[in-house]
């Protein structure tokens, strides 16, 4: 009998927990009595107000900060809570909102002021990281997407108030460049293609700063080097480019499509084009040594100029490496006595490391400089050559017609800001 009585008791321990909740729903709840555990809050919706100024929420508003009857400002924390009367207060209990490490907090505001029309993401204001909603709402808070993110932690956000999203750190690998795009801001100048750099915030992280300074949206003109950065991912896109990688035995010429106007700084003697400084739009007349650089390919191109010998070969059977001369070919003539035959020529050529920028503003590319000058130079050269030499004069006396040939065209070359190393007929 003790046996069953004991067995008995036993089961009226299982009890207690649903006893329990009977009193909280029935007794304490009733008589107005809220218990807030540790690590949640607690959300209020008010069902009525009977009487008094404040008996119906503003139209147009979600959220109440004075009482009126609706979704509450103000939260519930932890521990217990008076004259919450169950007929008239709604509470729901939520966790505290975590934002794991390697992420940010994305939020979205369900009430507040309306955008002004030049804005797409609402500015930031001081609410305590969206955990005051008071403060929020009255402070100026606009309703939508906000530009503002929240770091990895632990926040008391009120969820009838803000959606809270995740998205992943922006990380720039090593070896490459990040290329922002931001979807907010003032309209690009006309006939620009990207904005303006502008300072003061942070990589990106503090959008309002690049607001408040003048931000354009669209194209930037600088980048994010290799890091991890709390970008907002709504208001901006980055893009990944590798590093740009000048070899040795080269020079970069940059080819900038932003900046201010150009002013010349080529000098009286160079009279083809315009070279600009840094800064400018333009070819830039400060060259680009062997390295890596983190360059915006964007808004700016680099040429790689060789600063070794070039060889360029006119013969059907041979092309070097760089392939400059691939569209080269043997150069047929025709002799005073009326023979036809074949000259294979090979033309070495140095670009001085100073002079490169010179040579891209003239011609815009190597590829440029060898159809344009020195394809028919040399061709026709040595057709003119032949036609006033019999074919045995002109076969016997190869080395005479060598050193014409280099002095000749060296002579036009350095017009050109290039140097005609030598001259070879094959």
């Amino acid at each position: 009998m003790k046996n069953m009585l004991i067995e008995h008791l036993s089961y009226l321990w299982l009890l207690i927990p649903i006893v329990l909740l009977v009193f909280y729903k029935f007794v304490l709840r009733f008589v107005g009595v809220v218990i807030i555990p540790d690590g949640k809050l607690g959300l209020v919706t008010k069902k009525f107000v009977l009487f008094g100024a404040n008996k119906d929420l503003p139209a147009g508003k979600l959220v109440a900060i004075n009482g009126e009857p609706g979704y509450q400002a103000q939260m519930l924390s932890q521990g217990i809570k008076y004259w919450m009367w169950i007929w008239q207060y709604e509470i729901k209990l939520v966790d505290f909102t975590v934002i794991p490490a390697g992420k940010i907090g994305l939020i979205s505001a369900k009430d507040g002021k309306a955008l002004p029309l030049d804005r797409i993401f609402a500015p930031s204001v001081s609410c305590d990281n969206y955990q005051d909603s008071v403060e929020f709402l009255t402070k100026g808070g606009f309703k939508g997407r906000q530009v503002a993110t929240l770091p990895n932690g632990t926040y008391k956000i009120n969820t009838l108030l803000f959606d809270v999203s995740e998205a992943p750190l922006t990380i720039v690998p090593q070896n490459q460049v990040g290329i922002v795009i931001t979807n907010d801001g003032k309209p690009l100048d006309k006939d620009e293609i990207a904005g303006k750099e502008i300072v003061g915030h942070d990589k990106y992280q503090d959008f309002d700063t690049f607001i408040k300074n003048g931000g354009s949206k669209g194209l930037q003109p600088d980048v994010l080097q290799s890091g991890t950065y709390a970008i907002n991912p709504w208001v901006i896109k980055v893009e990944y480019a590798d590093l740009t990688d000048i070899r040795i035995g080269h020079v970069g010429v940059v080819i900038s499509y932003v900046g201010d106007k150009g002013q010349d700084v080529s000098g009286d003697q160079f009279k083809h084009s315009n070279l600009v400084g840094e800064g400018q739009k333009g070819v830039r007349n400060a060259i680009l040594e062997p390295r890596k650089y983190a360059i915006n390919t964007r808004t700016m191109k680099v040429v790689e100029v060789p600063t070794t010998n070039i060889v360029l070969n006119w013969a059907n059977a041979r092309t070097e490496s760089h392939n400059l001369d691939a569209k080269l070919s043997t150069i047929t003539v025709r002799s005073k006595d009326g023979f036809s035959f074949n000259l294979d020529v090979s033309q070495i050529i140095h670009i001085p490391m100073n002079d490169a920028p010179k040579v891209i503003a003239r011609f815009g590319t190597l590829e440029n400089l060898v159809s344009q000058v020195l394809e028919p130079t040399i061709g026709s050269y040595f057709r003119n050559s032949a036609q006033d030499k019999d074919v045995l004069e002109f076969v016997n006396n190869r080395s005479a017609r060598q050193a014409d040939a280099k002095k000749y065209i060296d002579d036009i070359l350095q017009g050109y800001n290039i140097d005609g190393v030598d001259t070879l007929i094959g």
